[in-house]
């Protein structure tokens, strides 16, 4: 018999409990939660777009026009105008020859790596990378091997010893839990010379990295050739929902026919691809977000080394605390929640034993008084 009982007992015991908090509103910097009027900086939305008024009329023109509901798949009825024009405007944007989008980044990553391998391949990773890629990796029919974090010469000594028939590199363009951001030139160098393909997530260096938010690839100024594989969600500086694959006409093609969390579910609502949309225009046009997050991040950091606190080398809106034990971080989150802060502890499984952490996150919607304000309630925890 399952123990259910015990074990749930045991992530008490072990500072490991997750709980869901429940916010009232919408997704803002300002927010109410479990009743408490907050000073949010744990969320995603780094360009604050998903409050934004253009955004939201987009949306909101669009549900009237086609529903709230897709239907079906999109191989099915589900394929709208909307989304096909999105992934048009998607693929233009990241300089690729075709995008498809998905419901979540977490199917776009699972159809990437499991379309693309078979038993005869293997699958490099990155050890830091999201749970995505490591579950995509792990349910492909490939061997997964997984080298040191950032780490191009640790990939090329795996590469040089495995004799796949076909290689694939995977790895977060900006790492989620770190927000440091991958070498992608020295692996990408290092996969030409073991012919391997390199995939990389961006998930959250799309619209905060490059100098039109065309994220990491367009920060190191990289090409299609030396990335064939890119995959990109809209629930973080786009501020929507879903995800992409962008690539060659024949990568999409082969996704579009072989991709089991592709073919087999539900397409994403056409009113949040055209608040997609929206917000890619934006996210184009209007450069002052970037600049002012980037302003925000400067000025976060350089308060933070003055009150000496042990930030992570990170230079993306990703600002991680470390604080060493969970029971330490789950103190310090609470602590800050009742100064009206919300700050997630991040704990094991998450990250590695030892190095649980506060991952403070920053947004072009925030002020730098609302800077000021963290790094106080900060140094009053030291």
């Amino acid at each position: 018999m399952f123990n259910l009982a015990a074990r749930l007992a045991e992530q008490h015991q072990r500072d490991l409990y997750r709980s869901r908090r429940i916010a009232e509103g919408a997704s803002d910097v300002h927010m109410c939660i479990d009743g408490r009027d907050c000073l949010v900086f744990c969320s995603n939305d780094y360009l604050g777009l998903a409050t934004h008024p253009d955004v939201k009329a987009a949306f909101i023109h669009a549900a009237d026009h086609y529903g709230v509901g897709s239907g079906a798949a999109h191989l099915v009825t589900g394929h709208q105008y909307a989304h096909h024009a999105l992934e048009e405007e998607l693929a233009g944007f990241v300089s690729r020859e075709r995008a498809l989008l998905f419901s979540t980044g977490y199917m776009a990553n699972l159809a990437a790596v499991t379309a693309l391998t078979d038993r005869h391949d293997e699958v490099f990773g990155d050890k830091l990378n999201h749970a995505s890629l490591i579950d995509a990796a792990q349910l492909s029919e490939a061997k997964h091997s997984r080298y040191k974090h950032a780490d191009a010469s640790a990939l090329a000594a795996r590469l040089t010893a495995s004799s796949a028939t076909d290689k694939l590199v995977i790895t977060d363009g900006v790492f989620s839990m770190d927000g440091d951001i991958a070498p992608l030139p020295e692996l990408a160098t290092a996969s030409h010379k073991h012919n391997a393909w390199l995939l990389v997530d961006d998930a959250h260096g799309l619209g905060v990295l490059g100098s039109s938010g065309a994220g990491s690839l367009q920060h190191f100024g990289m090409s299609d050739k030396e990335v064939p594989v890119l995959v990109g969600t809209l629930g973080k500086a786009f501020g929507t929902f879903g995800a992409f694959v962008a690539g060659s006409e024949d990568l999409i093609e082969l996704l579009i026919q072989k991709a089991r969390s592709y073919i087999y579910t539900t397409a994403l609502p056409a009113a949040v691809a055209e608040a997609t949309r929206a917000s890619l225009k934006i996210i184009q046009t209007d450069s002052a977000r970037r600049q002012h997050l980037h302003a925000l991040i400067q000025r976060f950091r350089t308060g933070a080394a003055q009150l000496g606190l042990s930030l992570m080398p990170s230079t993306t809106a990703i600002q991680p605390l470390l604080v060493g034990e969970a029971s330490r971080a789950l103190a310090m989150s609470e602590a800050l929640l009742a100064q009206g802060i919300m700050v997630s502890a991040i704990r094991p499984p998450t990250v590695a034993e030892g190095s649980s952490r506060l991952r403070i996150t920053l947004s072009a919607a925030h002020t730098e008084t609302e800077i000021d304000r963290l790094l106080s309630a900060l140094a009053s925890l030291a």
